[in-house]
């Protein structure tokens, strides 16, 4: 892989931008829309590894972030937000909202209608 493409995938990856990535690599500007999509097509594997371990280097600044936030921020909602936004990537999320019904209070006429509506799906 040439210098240039390394620099590509890297400008790629921050930028999202094939043509101006292809530009600050050094291919020419006339030509870098077209590269910019030739680059990205030929090194899709290289630019997906790249993204995927530049998100992983930002794991524990923002969870150092999430932290500051739970700890001094002055909105009570922002707080709140993080703690949950933390409790939830650590596999602790709340059960979502369940309905539930009493069918031994149900009368056996809306039984039977609900049983008719559900056979006709």
């Amino acid at each position: 892989m040439s210098e240039k493409a390394v620099r590509f995938i890297e400008h790629y990856c921050l930028t999202g931008n094939a043509t101006k990535s292809a530009i600050i690599a050094g291919y020419s500007e006339r030509t870098a829309k077209q590269k910019g999509y030739e680059l990205k097509k030929t090194y899709s594997g290289e630019i997906e590894e790249k993204t995927r371990k530049m998100v992983q280097d930002m794991v524990p600044v923002s969870l150092n972030m999430l932290n500051q936030l739970i700890t001094t921020a002055e909105s009570e909602s922002v707080r709140l937000s993080a703690v949950k936004d933390v409790l939830d990537r650590a596999g602790m999320k709340p059960v979502d909202r369940v309905e539930t019904t009493n069918i031994e209070q149900t009368s056996t006429a809306d039984l039977e209608k609900e049983l008719q509506n559900l056979l006709k799906h």
